[in-house]
């Protein structure tokens, strides 16, 4: 999400955007735990939406462990809480702050230029709490297939025609089950690590 949508959308929060914690010197003093209320908790989620990108559920993660820690502070139930975790999330879906759609795009891009394999990116998004069928539309619409991926990857860590270490051959069932480990099929794997380094085309997924 950009600054400036953050900006726009601000104000559907109430105006707790202007709200701003002054910089302290730290000190040994332990921290006192406020007990929780709908505003405390929607400028915990604002100030962590301005470092992160998130999930929603992601999100009610992150409110849940705050909420945790302040209620046993004061020997109360978590679950007392449970409702204004559920208030600030759906705030913040309505003021656009949080999106999983987006989300899930944005990382499906940022991963896929580090090489990651279509499997490990959806393990990654259901662990943020994105839901199945938002991580398989976005993945249908990811036009960089694993052939591709599995290539980025092994050339980043050197892996195959780009080792620069040690004889290749020596190397080839080490290399094949790195890529394996990273969640590409032993099919892309074996074709990437005994590929050429200059080879662009498309892995494809046929068997030898």
């Amino acid at each position: 999400m950009t600054g400036a949508l953050r900006l726009a959308n601000r104000r559907e929060l109430g105006g707790l955007a202007e709200s701003r914690y002054p910089c302290a010197m730290r000190t040994s003093t332990p921290k006192t735990w406020k007990l929780p209320t709908e505003e405390r908790l929607a400028r915990s989620a604002l100030a962590y939406l301005e470092r992160y990108a998130s999930s929603a559920e992601n999100l009610r993660r992150v409110l849940a462990r705050k909420v945790t820690r302040a209620a046993r502070a004061h020997d109360r139930d978590p679950a007392e809480f449970a409702a204004l975790i559920d208030a600030v999330v759906a705030r913040c879906l309505r003021a656009g702050l949080v999106d999983d759609t987006a989300f899930a795009e944005t990382r499906v891009a940022s991963q896929r230029r580090r090489g990651r394999s279509t499997r490990q990116i959806a393990a990654g998004l259901a662990a943020k709490g994105v839901d199945k069928s938002v991580i398989e539309a976005v993945l249908a619409r990811d036009d960089t297939d694993d052939g591709d991926a599995a290539r980025r990857l092994a050339r980043r860590r050197r892996l195959g025609p780009w080792r620069t270490r040690g004889a290749r051959a020596d190397f080839r069932d080490r290399d094949l089950a790195a890529l394996c480990r990273a969640g590409f099929g032993f099919d892309v794997a074996r074709r990437v690590i005994d590929g050429d380094a200059e080879d662009d085309g498309d892995d494809g997924t046929a068997t030898a």
